[in-house]
């Protein structure tokens, strides 16, 4: 997987995944086409995240997501860079101090992430998997993430203790409306060829 060509040592990861009633090619597109919108949970916990930051800088306005882009270009315009694209998975990844207020994100090509190393941060890469299976698709989505040195290391292990909950609950989320999105399209797929 692109996945391990990134990261293949990691100190914490999760996975999550889910059966989708639709081929992987859909799948793939509905990650690409999915909106903010349609995952509110994740609207409303990355709001909260950014609270003290823009208390901080006296401006609320971050705090509002664009909700009817595609959601990646939103991870994308924080700082996330898209490290691989298959036809079958798709591979982001970001640099930052994920455990300070405004998580500390480091704008950098997907060229300089696998190299970085500069000590005080962390690597994280998440992806989606697309599988053939009977019935569709099994689509899985890992998170990985390793400190650049010790430090770091135990500052976002003591992070992850409080924010793996709601990291969980939000790739639950962020997998439901994928299938919603896949499955919706497949269905209405019959009824595009329909004259009126």
């Amino acid at each position: 997987m692109p996945l391990d060509e990134f990261l293949p040592h990691y100190h914490v990861n999760e996975v999550h995944s889910t059966r989708v009633a639709a081929p992987p090619d859909r799948v793939l597109a509905a990650i690409r086409e999915l909106t903010s919108r349609e995952v509110p949970l994740l609207v409303v916990l990355m709001a909260l995240r950014g609270v003290p930051a823009a208390v901080r800088r006296r401006s609320l306005a971050r705090l509002r997501p664009r909700l009817d882009g595609p959601l990646l270009d939103e991870f994308t315009r924080g700082g996330f860079v898209v490290l691989a694209e298959r036809p079958d998975e798709l591979v982001v990844g970001a640099v930052g101090r994920f455990w300070t207020s405004d998580g500390g994100v480091k704008r950098m090509s997907g060229a300089d992430f696998a190299d970085f190393g500069a000590p005080g941060f962390a690597r994280a890469v998440m992806n989606f998997h697309a599988r053939a299976a009977p019935g569709g698709t099994v689509l899985t989505t890992e998170t990985r993430i390793k400190g650049t040195d010790e430090h770091a290391r135990r500052r976002f292990r003591r992070y992850w203790r409080l924010v793996m909950p709601g990291s969980a609950a939000i790739r639950r989320a962020w997998l439901r409306a994928i299938r919603k999105r896949a499955e919706g399209a497949v269905s209405a797929a019959p009824n595009r060829h329909r004259r009126s």
